[in-house]
């Protein structure tokens, strides 16, 4: 092979690995769910939605999952690839039928419904994983939903990590806490566990006063102290916090301007908080990059829709004046 073919490989090489499941999404209008006469069609997975933000702020990612050889499936993997996403690794199968949800909001709260039992993603096996293409990659991203949905997927997700860190690859865990797929107590163990493991631990504070069982904010800081991960704390009233060993720093969030959609904020900001780390940020930089994609996600209706692009980024950060025409 000549030294320009490898070149143009690793050129190709995903920066990110993420995987898990994706659904098609049904969204309810004014009237919600049930007396909508019409819903509009999309798709969501918290992976997908990090490896499409990704792609936009200009990085080699790649996406794999387990999609029915369906309508729904086929539209989703077409739509992510579209987007940039590397998908080489991700599978259709006729064996089961792709997840579907169904999202409405009513009265300022919003309600998913999972139609997601033994779907094709639940079937995904440590077996089908590819390592060499896991161990390529700078990060691999993952998050606690997908060892929620069945015991296998749990073993993929915990081979995935040994596999990267037998490879040098770091592992960014966001726990993504599902009450609806796991009780609180399963989660507990099980999402805890996998932060044990990470480099990067992103956790939600709502989500860390339910796994650690505690409101009480400086406990929850001293029992993220004794990981080794470097933790990003989501979700203050004002501000996202870097934990370091003897300092919190906290990273106001920017202003969302026109909010529309509280969904797909958490993997705007993740998307924006691996660009950074991607560029050589230090941790309150790419925190300060994912604060920014997350308020520019809430801006469009949809989970992914609205994830800018690094042009669009660029400009907030840089004060560029919009012209309209």
């Amino acid at each position: 092979m000549s030294t320009q073919s490898t070149t143009n490989e690793a050129a190709l090489r995903p920066e990110v690995v993420t995987f898990g499941e994706t659904m098609g999404l049904l969204i309810g209008g004014a009237k919600g769910i049930e007396h909508s006469a019409s819903l509009d069609k999309s798709f969501g997975g918290a992976e997908s939605n990090v490896a499409i933000g990704l792609a936009r702020l200009g990085h080699r990612v790649g996406w794999f999952g387990l999609l029915g050889d369906d309508p729904v499936g086929r539209h989703i993997l077409k739509t992510i690839r579209g987007e940039g996403v590397d998908v080489s690794r991700a599978s259709l199968t006729d064996e089961a039928a792709t997840g579907l949800m169904l999202r409405e909001q009513l009265a300022g709260k919003s309600s998913v419904y999972y139609y997601r039992k033994l779907s094709a993603a639940s079937r995904m096996r440590p077996e089908e994983l590819d390592a060499d293409y896991i161990g390529q990659a700078k990060l691999l991203h993952l998050t606690g939903i997908t060892p929620a949905l069945s015991p296998n997927c749990r073993d993929t997700a915990c081979e995935a990590i040994r596999v990267a860190k037998a490879a040098g690859v770091k592992v960014v865990f966001d726990p993504n806490l599902r009450l609806k797929l796991l009780g609180l107590d399963e989660a507990r163990t099980t999402l805890l566990e996998l932060a044990e493991e990470a480099d990067y631990f992103l956790p939600g504070l709502d989500e860390l006063k339910l796994l650690y069982d505690t409101d009480d904010f400086e406990e929850i800081v001293d029992r993220l102290r004794r990981l080794k991960a470097q933790t990003i704390v989501k979700g203050g009233d004002r501000e996202t916090y870097v934990i370091y060993p003897d300092e919190v720093v906290a990273v106001p969030y920017f202003k969302a301007e026109h909010f529309v959609d509280p969904i797909g904020a958490g993997d705007g900001f993740c998307a924006g908080f691996l660009s950074g780390l991607l560029r050589g940020f230090d941790p309150v930089e790419a925190v300060r990059l994912g604060n920014l994609v997350g308020s520019l996600v809430v801006q469009m209706a949809g989970d992914w829709e609205g994830l800018p692009t690094r042009k669009e980024t660029d400009a907030v950060l840089n004060n560029v004046a919009h012209v309209e025409r």
